[in-house]
């Protein structure tokens, strides 16, 4: 019998996947940031917005990485929540 319940197996992994997945992905998407396409150097270049004290706003895309990893975690947390509910494990 162990003294704490967060050493089960199953905490364990929860917290190991998704750290090695982000671990992964982050080291990926250093080298793409976002996608490119026919347009994607003047979007970036192009200034759209001009605000003062010298802040120029563009168009230029999302990165790719920071999208992954907000829904990424989003799903994980919705799922972490749904089988712990499932499986009725104490918190």
């Amino acid at each position: 019998m162990r003294l704490f319940e967060l050493l089960s197996f199953q905490h364990i992994m929860l917290y190991l996947f998704p750290a090695l997945i982000f671990i992964v992905v982050f080291a990926l998407f250093l080298g793409f940031s976002h996608f490119r396409g026919k347009d994607s150097e003047k979007q970036v270049h192009e200034i759209i917005e001009r605000f003062p004290d010298g802040i120029e706003g563009r168009n230029a895309p999302f990165p790719m990485a920071m999208t992954l990893t907000i829904a990424g975690t989003l799903v994980w947390g919705f799922l972490y929540i749904w089988f712990t509910g499932i499986l009725g494990v104490k918190i």
